[in-house]
């Protein structure tokens, strides 16, 4: 029995040791190739500091209704294309990218002081905070997937700063960040060296990830996988990632729903295989006076696969609020 015992702690340790010191044996290569986020700008682009940041976003139109407009997890201002111009129709429009995404700066853990900007409060604040550097006193949040989560807690958080919510296919109900009992892993020495390496299989993942949020996946060209993956020729891009979803939490925003009290838009194709178009469904549901529209034949971007019937139902609702 003292043998068995003695095997056991001995195994333990063993398995303990390789925990521990394991993920520190596993190599990383260096990424390479990568460039500065300015480098990798379009002619178009434009850059603001904003908290700490250099925040990289678009813009066009003009006028005192403004639109804010949040792209989901793995995206980028990139995603709005096909509705900038429509939108500049109808006011002024800001597409940004998003902490961890596009072409936004990427401050490592040590180079910021305060809030985490990888953090949900962090990234609410520099919603608000670019309106502020923009000059823009109160708009419209029009946030997809992950974006429609910030775009949610912004509202909560900021109400008098936001005019009204255009949620596409927003992630409310799921996809809400890591659950508790995982966060002090997620912080961990061994994780924090492991999670850049896990953040790039997204680089391998990513083309078939753009094809499933498509109803029609023939319709996802080699222009748009470039465009996707533009951003991951950014320098860390992958630690990045990582500190994203170290920082992610479940924020409780499916209780809170009836504290919104402004207009809202819900917009989701009924085709959704990324947040299932049931959610999307309740969702509309659940928002005091919400309005909602399922797009047909339209996946989890309903903004790229179907823009005009997507602009159609933001002008519908605009038309209804507006006196």
């Amino acid at each position: 029995m003292q043998y068995l015992k003695r095997f056991l702690v001995v195994v333990s340790s063993i398995i303990l040791l390789v925990v521990l010191v394991g993920p520190f044996l596993v190599p990383i290569p260096a990424l390479k190739g990568t460039l500065s986020e300015r480098d990798l700008a379009d002619p178009d682009s434009k850059f603001v500091d904003v908290n700490g940041l250099s925040v990289h976003y678009k813009e066009m139109g003009t006028g005192q209704t403004a639109f804010i407009l949040l792209h989901g997890f793995g995206a980028s201002a990139f995603s709005w294309r096909e509705v900038m111009q429509p939108f500049s129709e109808l006011g002024r429009v800001v597409a940004y990218d998003r902490p961890a995404f596009g072409l936004t700066s990427r401050p490592m853990p040590g180079e910021w002081t305060g809030e985490n900007p990888y953090s949900p409060e962090a990234q609410a604040a520099i919603v608000i905070g670019l309106m502020d550097a923009l000059g823009i006193e109160k708009a419209y949040l029009v946030g997809n997937s992950a974006g429609g989560t910030v775009s949610v807690y912004t509202a909560l958080t900021y109400p008098e700063r936001v005019a009204g919510l255009i949620l596409v296919d927003a992630a409310i109900y799921t996809g809400g960040g890591s659950p508790a009992w995982a966060r002090p892993l997620l912080g961990t020495p061994q994780m924090r060296r492991l999670g850049p390496l896990l953040a790039r299989q997204i680089a391998d993942s990513g083309d078939d990830f753009i094809r499933t949020a498509y109803h029609d996946p023939s319709l996802v060209t080699p222009e748009i996988l470039t465009g996707y993956r533009k951003p991951l020729n950014a320098h860390n891009w992958d630690r990045a990632l990582w500190e994203l979803t170290a920082a992610s939490r479940p924020l409780g925003l499916a209780d809170r729903l009836d504290e919104l009290d402004l207009p809202v838009l819900v917009l989701t194709g009924d085709d959704d295989r990324i947040v299932p178009t049931e959610e999307s469904i309740r969702l509309g549901g659940e928002i005091p006076g919400a309005t909602l529209v399922v797009i047909p034949n339209a996946g989890h971007l309903p903004h790229e696969e179907k823009p005009d019937e997507f602009m159609q139902a933001v002008r519908d609702f605009l038309k209804g609020i507006t006196p």
